[in-house]
């Protein structure tokens, strides 16, 4: 069945609340908007909790005020006066208000509309709910809502509360913290078993395990293993998860998923190389597909290095050693070890250390100075390509 919109069930709710009416467990409530604020900072002032104080509840005996033709009235549930309301939370354990904390609550508007405790009442009540389980933010709605369904003769279903999720400071995730909608995870480059993995173990555990699939935390989960106190979010645990997930990835897979964002950056993706062994290439080191496309475009766009990250990384004794690597390169088998023994070969002859030649390599043919291994790397791109990024770079240093 479903999905179940509450729009489409406002005559379901208006027809309870007519039966409350009748059945005296609600009343029409006729106080002002003005009048409810001034009783609230009369309250106050007296150093007592606002509240409505039941000015129109009927009681045997009681005599109501007369009522003003010119207020919409909103209609009240009756809430027991005595005792108290309580349930064993699943995750909380024993929870109890005191009936006198809880006022007369508004179930329907003055327009006619009813609220959303009373609506979800209801829901519950006619689809046979037996769990409800969300945040621990609706707490103090639980007492309420208890309260409406035994005045219907509704059983009450089991609550497990589940505390909220804090910032990397520890205070309540919000906005400022870069807290989004879950497709905003998609979009910043979040694969779905990674983004439920991670929400899964805040605040849950199975013994010591990480990392699992969706089919086993369907398999493990229960209430039980909950932890009662608050989840602290770690974007780095997230993209450590992420990165995990990434490497078990797929190489066509992966090709697949960053295609459409280098597309969207107006990159032509060609055949030479091959996304999936350049995302091959890089996985191991990134934490999202974002950065995967990062890493990826300077194999597919005409790229000018940073001037300033060049000269700090292009020594005068490497220019002469990568002339002769850019010779060596031209000639020379197009795979990894054949290019790896000519780096060596041309690093012996010239007298420098590895990160002399490798690291303005880098900068030339990527525009980064952190890369997979220069020979593997070297090995991705075109012949031609690398000839042309180095002859080019070089060119701008003796011109």
């Amino acid at each position: 069945e479903g999905p179940f919109y509450q729009m489409q069930r406002m005559p379901r709710y208006r027809e309870v609340i007519q039966q409350m009416l009748a059945a005296g467990q609600a009343y029409y409530c006729h106080i002002s908007p003005a009048e409810l604020d001034a009783m609230r900072e009369a309250q106050r002032a007296r150093g007592e909790k606002p509240r409505y104080d039941g000015t129109w509840r009927p009681e045997p005996g009681k005599t109501l005020p007369p009522v003003p033709a010119d207020v919409k009235p909103v209609v009240r549930f009756k809430n027991p006066t005595g005792g108290v309301v309580g349930w064993k939370d699943l995750v909380k354990g024993h929870i109890e208000f005191s009936n006198t904390e809880l006022d007369d609550l508004i179930i329907a508007r003055a327009d006619g509309t009813p609220t959303y405790n009373f609506c979800v009442v209801v829901d519950d009540w006619d689809m046979g709910i037996t769990q409800v389980i969300r945040g621990d933010d609706h707490v103090n709605n639980t007492p309420r809502q208890i309260n409406i369904l035994k005045a219907l003769g509704a059983t009450v279903p089991r609550y497990a509360h589940l505390s909220m999720i804090l910032g990397d400071d520890g205070t309540k995730l919000s906005k400022r913290h870069g807290a989004v909608s879950v497709m905003q995870y998609d979009e910043d480059g979040y694969l779905p078993e990674a983004v439920i993995n991670y929400l899964a173990r805040l605040g849950w555990s199975h013994g010591d395990d990480e990392v699992f699939s969706v089919a086993q935390f369907c398999e493990w989960f229960d209430l039980d293993h909950i932890t009662p106190s608050a989840a602290q979010f770690n974007t780095e645990k997230l993209k450590w998860l992420n990165n995990h997930y990434i490497k078990q990835t797929d190489n066509d897979k992966l090709a697949a998923m960053v295609r459409p964002r280098l597309e969207a950056r107006g990159i032509t993706v060609g055949d030479t190389p091959a996304l999936a062994a350049v995302v091959g290439l890089y996985k191991e080191r990134i934490s999202t597909l974002n950065e995967l496309a990062d890493a990826a475009e300077v194999f597919y766009i005409d790229l000018h290095p940073d001037a300033a990250l060049l000269d700090a990384q292009l020594s005068a004794e490497a220019i002469p050693a990568l002339r002769e690597l850019a010779r060596r390169f031209a000639s020379v088998t197009w795979e990894t070890a054949a290019i790896s023994a000519a780096i060596k070969e041309v690093i012996a002859a010239h007298g420098l250390k590895m990160p002399k030649l490798a690291m303005p390599l880098r900068v030339m043919l990527t525009g980064q100075t952190q890369t997979p291994s220069v020979d593997a790397l070297v090995a991705l791109f075109p012949r031609e390509m690398v000839l042309q990024r180095i002859e080019r770079n070089l060119a701008k240093k003796t011109a």
